[in-house]
């Protein structure tokens, strides 16, 4: 099948391009035609096969509920161009399957098949482009494939994981790692809002993989796959957050994320000495939203000085008691424990005294 051929120079450029994950259309699913090319054709003895292991067990548990997703009509973000894009994806429930934003964003037709070899169509009942996240409806769902779980307890580092799904379109793919890092902040080129307490892994992540499960040992999704490059560095959005996006996605179609209408700048040590703060820690307001939630709430720094250095503005603290000591608090805090049209009580310094303001949170504009 010529369509996914890739040279070596081609495979090093993708490896080597960083969060190559993020682009949906890098690769061509392979055909059922296709069928392991380069493999032996004869049949396998099943009295003859390895007893495998502990990993073995929980991919079994699993990969009936891990399809391949076929996306037809979808945009490359790295050319503009319509093409075909593949990805992976989860079943969460009975005719629900999880996967990228990416994978399907604008997509004309998208269609799965299951490690069986069964082929459904879909329908796409709900994407949320903050969250990276999308949910399909799917005609068929084999007997043997049983929804996986999104984990209620938060990774740690050095807890085992796997990732399964098909990278470069090899289908029923697992590699094995740990969580090297929790709470990751991660500032993609073509979005305004970061990835907020990302999970990042060092098991092999690669394009194909978007959308698919990272499990642990009890095969329960501790996060859903989203980028991936060199250096053994992967991640995946939470399963903290998804347990909130995905129901909204599947009674109304979309996600609502809760939004302040600031800008801010993480407190260092150079921006508490040039606002006279005892110590580093907190963000600072450099902006305003006209007409935004925090608009004649929060006041924000004075024009930056020659050195950078705002000066003047609110310094967020804590919010509702909870300390706030950078960017990715404020941002975890509100993603997870909040919801637009819910009050906050800000705890902030003005002016040289600490003082606290109210506000009702926005929703975060359509992308």
């Amino acid at each position: 099948m010529n369509d996914f051929r890739l040279d070596r120079r081609e495979l090093l450029g993708l490896a080597g391009a960083g969060l190559v994950g993020a682009v949906a259309g890098c690769s061509e699913p392979r055909g059922a035609e296709s069928s392991m090319e380069g493999t032996s054709s004869h049949t396998i003895d099943p009295g003859n096969v390895a007893e495998g292991s502990t990993y073995t067990d929980v991919y079994e548990a699993v990969i009936d509920a891990v399809p391949q997703i076929r996306a037809l009509g979808v945009t490359d973000p790295a050319t503009g161009q319509k093409g075909r894009g593949q990805g992976s994806g989860f079943l969460v429930d009975e005719t629900h399957v999880v996967t990228n934003e990416h994978v399907v964003a604008g997509a004309d037709d998208v269609d799965l098949q299951y490690i069986n070899g069964d082929w459904t169509d879909t329908t796409v009942v709900g994407t949320d482009f903050y969250s990276d996240l999308a949910v399909l409806e799917v005609d068929h769902v084999p007997d043997d494939a049983a929804a996986l779980s999104l984990a209620d307890e938060h990774p740690v580092v050095g807890q085992e994981v796997l990732a399964i799904g098909n990278p470069y379109g090899f289908e029923g793919s697992m590699t094995k790692g740990i969580v090297s890092g929790v709470n990751r902040r991660l500032q993609m080129p073509d979005r305004a809002f970061a990835f907020s307490n990302a999970i990042q892994t060092d098991a092999a992540v690669n394009p194909g993989n978007s959308g698919g499960p990272l499990v642990d040992l009890a095969g329960n999704v501790l996060g859903v796959i989203n980028a991936g490059g060199g250096d053994n560095i992967g991640f995946a959005i939470p399963a903290a957050l998804a347990s909130r996006v995905v129901p909204a996605l599947i009674e109304t179609g979309r996600y609502e994320h809760p939004f302040m209408g600031i800008r801010y700048a993480t407190v260092d040590r150079y921006i508490a000495e040039a606002n006279d703060l005892d110590e580093a820690t907190g963000i600072i307001i450099t902006d305003v939203q006209p007409g935004g939630p925090a608009d004649g709430v929060l006041e924000p720094a004075s024009p930056r000085r020659r050195d950078s250095r705002p000066v003047g503005g609110d310094v967020i603290v804590a919010i509702d008691g909870e300390p706030i000591p950078d960017g990715h608090a404020l941002s975890t805090y509100l993603g997870l424990q909040k919801r637009p049209g819910e009050p906050i009580e800000i705890e902030c310094w003005r002016d040289g005294r600490e003082t606290t303001v109210s506000m009702t949170l926005g929703a975060r504009p359509r992308p």
